[in-house]
């Protein structure tokens, strides 16, 4: 981290002298320039363009993300003809060019013979001038920006340069978590039991089914006049392949709590949902801060079974071996960070504590072997307790922050219960993690609007780019070439709508698709043909095609709901059921690069 130093303003009689030079140096460029383009331009037209052509076909030159004609690729189309001037602001300003600066490095002639290469394929007029003036503009440019002024920096500015780059921040990262094992258990107990009643639906082998736990807090400003929000938490099962919901099971009133995901035992015999407070109260807002139970419910029949206190609130649970991996919005004093369920004995057979990892959990995710879980990490202090992230980031969306304490990934071993790397990360609040199917990569999605490809080995980020506003959940398409983010406008208060598709191997959007309202969760289904977007505002699933970003359908949730999460499971010829897709990663087998998939 360098030592930043003081800088002093310039007198102003300095400052007119300089100003004086400068406009006497761009006279002198301009004539230069001037001279130069009567003898570097007394060629023919075809000369030039053939020049531009090979430097945009080089192997580094702009076809790679423009395509061959320049119509776009990953990058914009150029056929509105860019001039040198475009060509030299995107080299200054725009980090991606930055391949095109260190291995071409390409002159003001070499831009000038671009710009008419471009225009060749684009159709424009060829006129034998344009050179002459581009270049003169060109100079007029480089002259304006070839001077930065100095200013007075204040101890402020000083101590905001001292911590402003990530890079500083990665090369002197303190790792946050204690050594060795740091194995914390928690002793879960019953509070309820329940008769499950009768089934609500027969399931069929060979067919997949989609669940689905709604809540009761859709924004009802963005649905019908006259929309009321239903009593209670829902449990809904649909056909995977109709894409239509075929039962659903509301909870009793006094079970009510707000609901945030989706989860099931890897057998997916049994459904989970979060349920009233350990005391016996209902959730009637949407504080997330209180401890709840969790409600265990027969798969079949979608009633409960057990009231469970397991030491807080559920925030996303997903299947992890033999286990539920759960973690948890508020903590009982006693309470874990994470940890892992037995669905056969309802009991945390493990888990680790905040305390114990030097910071908050938010959520945490696995690996398609399960070999590793991944925390996604909060520093402590803006606000009590595990509301410490979401304040920092409302605060940060409103102004009252200009900066925060860096957010980081906890690598854990299960067998060890260690944590054997940290990650700090190139952007605030992080609340969605991906690990490729190679276990070479992670994509991260950040609240304050951006996402990020970082190395697993050597913690490199590959790339880090803007998103929708509040971006949460995520998802790769088949052959992991595009991440699906769902434009959710976390903590932003902001009715988001939108997913972003981004090029995992760039790093740049690619499309934007319209949704629904608070889009939350975006998942690949098992058969590796469609994403299914949940809908936190109106209480509907979308349905787009993965391939052609079409929207194939709108999945209404009973009494439009709030949806949150979503998870398949599938009977096979024998009727034996299992998950085989939750937000956490495809289960029993599947793996779309593989072509693994359910074919319905």
């Amino acid at each position: 981290m360098h030592e930043p130093v003081q800088e002093k303003t310039p007198e102003m009689g300095s400052n007119l002298l300089e100003n004086v030079g400068m406009k006497q140096s761009i006279v002198g460029v301009l004539a230069a320039t001037s001279l130069m383009c009567d003898n570097a331009f007394a060629q023919d037209i075809d000369t030039l363009v053939a020049r531009g052509g090979e430097l945009f076909n080089s192997a580094v030159g702009c076809h790679t993300c423009h395509g061959a004609t320049g119509e776009g690729l990953v990058g914009p189309s150029l056929h509105f003809g860019p001039t040198p001037v475009d060509i030299f602001d995107q080299l200054e300003s725009n980090p991606v060019m930055g391949v095109i600066v260190s291995e071409m490095n390409p002159s003001d002639e070499d831009l000038a013979a671009i710009s008419m290469y471009i225009r060749s394929l684009a159709g424009l007029s060829l006129d034998a001038a344009l050179p002459d003036r581009w270049l003169a503009n060109l100079a007029i440019i480089k002259a304006n920006s070839a001077r930065d002024f100095e200013f007075a920096k204040t101890p402020r500015d000083l101590q905001v340069e001292g911590i402003e780059r990530y890079e500083d921040l990665a090369a002197n990262w303190t790792r946050r978590a204690n050594e060795g094992s740091l194995l914390s258990h928690y002793q879960t107990e019953v509070v309820a039991t329940f008769d499950p009643g009768e089934p609500k639906f027969t399931p069929e082998p060979g067919r997949t089914y989609f669940y689905e736990n709604v809540g009761t807090t859709s924004s009802p400003s963005v649905l019908f006049e006259g929309y009321k929000l239903p009593e209670s938490n829902q449990i809904v099962v649909g056909d995977a392949e109709t894409r239509e919901v075929i039962a659903s099971y509301m909870l009793p009133v006094q079970l009510r709590a707000v609901v945030h995901t989706s989860a099931m035992s890897p057998d997916g015999r049994y459904a989970y949902i979060i349920g009233a407070r350990p005391g016996g109260d209902i959730d009637t807002t949407t504080n997330l801060g209180t401890s709840a139970t969790l409600i265990k419910a027969d798969a079949l029949t979608l009633q409960p079974i057990k009231q469970i206190a397991i030491g807080g609130r559920l925030h996303h649970g997903q299947v992890f071996r033999d286990y539920v991996l759960i973690d948890y919005f508020a903590r009982d004093p006693d309470g874990l960070g994470f940890a892992l369920l037995d669905p056969e004995t309802d009991e945390i057979v493990g888990g680790i504590r905040d305390a114990d990892l030097g910071g908050y959990v938010y959520t945490v995710w696995s690996d398609k072997d399960y070999e590793h879980i991944y925390a996604l990490m909060e520093p402590a202090g803006y606000a009590s307790g595990r509301s410490t992230g979401m304040t920092a980031a409302i605060n940060m969306y409103q102004g009252r922050l200009l900066a925060m304490r860096p957010f980081w990934v906890a690598k854990i071993n299960p067998d060890t219960w260690e944590v054997e790397q940290e990650y700090p990360l190139p952007g605030y609040r992080p609340n969605w993690l991906i690990v490729d199917s190679a276990k070479e990569y992670m994509y991260v999605v950040n609240s304050m609007s951006n996402a990020s490809k970082i190395a697993i080995d050597s913690g490199e980020v590959v790339w880090t780019n803007g998103t929708g506003i509040g971006p949460y959940g995520a998802s790769l398409n088949a052959d992991e070439s595009e991440l699906w983010v769902a434009d959710k406008g976390e903590a932003a208060h902001h009715l988001g709508r939108t997913i972003t598709v981004i090029d995992t191997h760039e790093g740049h959007a690619v499309e934007t698709l319209y949704g629904a309202y608070k889009v939350d969760h975006v998942l690949l289904s098992p058969n590796g043909k469609e994403m299914w977007a949940t809908s936190n505002g109106e209480g509907r699933i979308y349905v787009y095609d993965a391939a052609t970003k079409e929207l194939l359908t709108k999945i209404d949730m009973p009494e439009n709901g709030d949806a949150h999460g979503l998870i398949w499971v599938h009977y096979d010829e024998n009727g034996e059921s299992r998950v085989v897709r939750d937000q956490g990663n495809f289960h029993g087998g599947l793996n779309p690069v593989d072509g693994r998939v359910l074919d319905y």
